[in-house]
């Protein structure tokens, strides 16, 4: 965030503001959506149902209002939905005057504007370490009656991926109380035993931005879009081998729980992702039965108790359900994660070892290299140089249009017949391309900007281009101001693994710390998230522009949309294996058994800067499944914990009951700080000067050997000593719980945070927890 120097420049700003709001008071103001958060247990004994006290409240708020016209004479028509199992409530359009009213109502909790929500958009299992040998190790007959059900909230699916077939799958599991919702090109044909529910919610999408049109976009589970059919398949798709994309990425494509089942929640249609339409699908799902929640979509950051997200996958918690969310792609800035309540498990994204890479070779003989998965008959020749040419201002700070590449900036004259070099930024990759395509030019080269450093990301052009990092870029754009006439041949290497180093953090993956509540960490874990290849929808070409004409089964995509499902699938194998585990142990073994050191036996680097990342960019590190099935100990927590922990949050009581709808929680003050929470990571801020010692209790659950001695190394610390106590843990039996205290004493603050970790092992098993320090006073 900039510094404010020059306070009158927001005069105009300021009057234009005021000027607006005298409107807003002239104008009565138009029905929004709103969802209304009920207390539960708070429903008066006249009722029977909760529906009907949701009627009656809606109805004590409307009688007097002009917006109950004579065109709806029911004011209970304008009630979207009814929410009954990890949200209780209702969604309804309302005026800001109505919305005021519910607020002060007894047994409203709180009423919530719509919030609209964004998508954060093969080798994966090999390179975690779960190929089909081990996949099929932990499926096996021992926990065949385990059945796994993964939820997907996404664009819908597309059934006739190979992806999606049910071979060798037993039948739906007799608990499952979902259903296959039909509609335009979706029957109940279409679900099977792999796709075993699929389920539509647009009611808030209507409400909001009017009917969809039935004749471009299906009313159905049917994806059209293909995201939710990529993120399905990377969480559990069937085996399919000879996958790839245009020859690239070939090999079997399989999920990472491939025996768990799948239901589909569409919540995602053109114009977006409604939050009414998300909560409604998020209650349905646990309803359902679903084990775990995959959701790769982010709305911003708000309060706890005003985030419906975050209440929802409260509820599903407290029900047994494991939540996983996209951390988001506003990387690499700090402070932009989205989803960072500490029962959701916050996914940030990395690269794997593979690669597509692809030469720009120039005239003066410099080579560079980049990534493409450009295949088509447009081919250039690699030996044959072209005139090359780039239309921004050289070294200028300026951002200039025509260098972005944006529709309608590129002069045919100038660009025709040549390779243009184009600056990433605005507009999509592969639109640029069109653009240029349009314009007449042969090809391109995508050049990075300083924020998306050297992290290379490989589309599907539709004309010969390549993606090259940020020093690539600057050196190419030098060399065109450098000669009367430039030139460039461009070549593609097809696919190439074994790539050092990896993983590597994504550079648009979001970055910590969290602000809502820095004394947890967040991001929980990075996964892959980066050139991922996975099934597609038929619908739309893999580049997604309607320009595309191109159908494919498989498409490559990158984004912690990607990396979500990855750790969505992995949960689902520990349930397999573990099914009276919680969903907090499933994260605990997650985190704990990360790895912060890539291929090349480095710390874990930062693609923005080349730099190696901290636990803000990876956070407890990257998954690894087959340790994680086994980590050793967890660190447990229980629904009324995590209540606890809201405790510290200065929330008031009406606040709080936003989060003890199910069970009558009450603060009971265990926690002294919200660093003792039992979180499997160690955030220590240092808020004053006189507050120099900072203590945290944690407690472990011995889940591996009955018998068993565990010793713990703690990294040091240039700002302070750290002593745990006791340093030895003594377990005579599974599941044998013992607590242990750690106390952080200030020594020397720090300009900059510190990093390290507190490890137990016990010789097999080695439980890592990252532990941060951070100083918030003057140094």
């Amino acid at each position: 965030m900039g510094s404010l120097t020059k306070p009158c420049t927001w005069l105009p700003v300021l009057l234009t503001l005021s000027q607006i709001c005298i409107l807003c008071m002239a104008t009565p103001s138009l029905p929004k959506t709103y969802i209304v958060h009920m207390a539960k247990a708070e429903m008066p004994r006249i009722f029977t149902h909760h529906h009907d006290w949701y009627t009656s409240t809606l109805k004590s708020v409307t009688a007097s209002t002009k917006l109950q016209s004579e065109t709806e004479p029911d004011p209970t028509k304008r009630i979207i939905y009814n929410y009954d199992t990890a949200f209780h409530g209702f969604s309804a359009r309302l005026s800001e005057a109505e919305a005021e009213k519910l607020e002060s109502i007894s047994g409203v909790l709180s009423v919530l504007p719509e919030t609209i929500y964004e998508l954060h958009t093969t080798r994966s299992p090999q390179f975690l370490g779960i190929g089909p040998d081990v996949a099929n190790n932990i499926w096996s007959s021992s926990v065949a009656d385990h059945d796994v059900i993964t939820g997907v909230l996404d664009t819908g699916i597309w059934p006739e991926s190979p992806s999606f077939s049910d071979k060798g799958l037993g039948p739906v599991p007799a608990r499952w109380k979902g259903e296959c919702e039909v509609g335009r090109g979706f029957t109940a044909k279409h679900c099977n035993r792999k796709i075993i529910g699929a389920r539509m919610f647009y009611k808030g999408y209507e409400a909001a931005a009017g009917s969809i049109n039935e004749t471009s976009e299906a009313k159905s589970p049917r994806d059209q879009d293909g995201h939710g059919t990529h993120t399905a398949a990377t969480v559990a798709g069937s085996a399919v081998p000879n996958a790839n994309l245009f020859g690239y990425a070939s090999g079997t494509a399989r999920g990472m729980a491939p025996r768990a089942r799948i239901a589909a929640y569409k919540v995602c249609w053109t114009g977006g992702c409604f939050s009414s339409d998300i909560l409604a699908a998020v209650d349905r799902a646990v309803a359902d039965g679903v084990d775990v929640l995959s959701i790769s979509l982010g709305g911003g950051v708000s309060s706890y108790y005003r985030d419906s997200l975050s209440i929802a996958a409260f509820g599903a918690m407290e029900m047994g359900v494991l939540v996983a969310c996209s951390a988001g792609n506003g990387g690499p800035d700090p402070v932009s994660l989205t989803n960072v309540s500490p029962w959701i498990t916050t996914v940030g994204a990395s690269t794997m070892d593979r690669d597509f890479p692809a030469t720009v070779k120039l005239g003066n003989g410099m080579n560079f290299t980049g990534v493409s998965l450009y295949k088509g008959q447009d081919n250039l020749s690699p030996t044959k140089q072209y005139n090359v040419v780039y239309t921004g201002r050289n070294g200028s700070s300026i951002t200039d249009p025509r260098s972005l590449c944006l529709e309608g900036t590129l002069d045919p004259h100038v660009v025709a017949g040549k390779i243009v070099i184009c600056d990433r930024g605005i507009s999509p990759r592969v639109q640029k391309g069109q653009v240029v395509k349009d314009a007449g030019g042969i090809g391109m080269i995508l050049a990075n900007s300083a924020a998306n450093g050297e992290e290379l990301v490989a589309d599907s052009h539709l004309l010969p281009a390549l993606a090259v990092g940020d020093t690539a870029g600057q050196a190419i754009k030098q060399y065109t101001k450098s000669v009367t006439r430039p030139t460039a041949s461009i070549s593609f290497q097809g696919t190439k693994v074994g790539i050092k180093p990896s993983p590597v953090v994504a550079a648009f993956s979001s970055r910590g710390p969290n602000f809502l509540t820095l004394e947890i960490l967040k991001p929980d874990v990075i996964a892959p998230g980066v050139n991922i290849l996975a099934a597609w929808s038929g619908n739309v070409g893999p580049s997604s522009l309607s320009t595309d004409h191109r159908r494919v089964q498989f498409n490559i995509l990158s984004g912690t949309s990607m990396s979500c499902p990855h750790v969505g699938g992995v949960a689902a194998l520990i349930k397999a294996t573990h099914p009276d585990w919680s969903p907090a142990a499933i994260k605990s073994a997650l985190m704990t058994t990360a790895y912060v050191h890539d291929n090349s036996f480095q710390p874990l680097k930062d693609a923005s800067t080349g730099e190696p990342s901290t636990p803000y960019d990876h956070g407890a590190g990257h998954i690894h499944p087959v340790r994680a099935v086994n980590p050793g100990l967890v660190y447990d927590i229980s629904p009324d914990d995590y209540f606890q922990f809201l405790c510290t949050q200065k929330l008031t009581p009406i606040q709080l009951k936003a989060f003890s709808k199910i069970k009558n929680y009450t603060c009971k003050h265990k926690l002294d700080s919200p660093g003792d929470l039992n979180y499997p990571a160690n955030s220590v801020v240092f808020k004053e000067r006189r507050v120099s010692v900072v203590t945290q209790h944690r407690t472990v659950t011995n889940v591996g050997t009955p018998v068993s001695t565990y010793i713990v190394k703690i990294t040091p610390f240039k700002g302070a000593t750290v002593v745990v106590e006791p340093s030895v843990l003594h377990f005579t039996r599974q599941n044998q719980r013992l607590s242990y205290k750690i106390t952080f004493k200030a020594k020397t603050p720090q300009s900059a945070p510190e990093f390290g970790a507190l490890t137990w092992s016990d010789g097999t098993h080695s439980v890592r927890s990252t532990v941060a320090l951070a100083w918030l006073v003057p140094l």
